[in-house]
């Protein structure tokens, strides 16, 4: 039986908020074929893999999702992210929470499968519906996103 993140251990995921230099933020609509939270918007991330660095993962995650390299990154800080999944298998993460300047030309929507879409918006004043940790991390971090 293979253990799985977050449920049969805490996971380490790494979250980041890519911005554009000039005020706005990336954001992804979830889809049908996402674990959960379909339909809501998102900022983007992913688990760190044994034996994997935070900063690969953070690379690696980017160019998955968003075909987007780092330019500047910033440790917003970390939250205990605990949750009931689709299952009602209880959850825990620990979340790694980074805010990325990438260059906005080179940003596409290289997983369609998983986002319906993509799109910028004004950090404070994102689309909704947000996923479910927005309000806690964006009051956590709003004064320096």
């Amino acid at each position: 039986m293979k253990l799985k993140k977050g449920v049969d251990f805490t996971g380490i995921t790494v979250v980041f908020y890519c911005h554009d230099g000039n005020g706005e933020y990336l954001f992804n609509k979830r889809s049908e074929n996402c674990r959960d939270e379909h339909g809501r918007w998102d900022c983007g991330g992913g688990s760190v893999e044994f034996g994997d660095t935070i900063q690969n993962t953070i690379k690696k995650e980017l160019m998955e999702e968003f075909n987007a390299n780092v330019i500047s990154t910033e440790f917003l800080g970390y939250r205990d992210v605990h949750r009931v999944n689709q299952d009602g298998l209880k959850t825990h993460w620990i979340a790694l929470d980074f805010k990325i300047h990438v260059d906005r030309k080179s940003v596409k929507n290289n997983e369609p499968q998983k986002f319906d879409e993509i799109g910028w918006f004004d950090v404070h004043n994102p689309p909704q519906p947000m996923h479910s940790q927005w309000e806690f991390a964006y009051g956590t971090y709003k004064d320096r996103l």
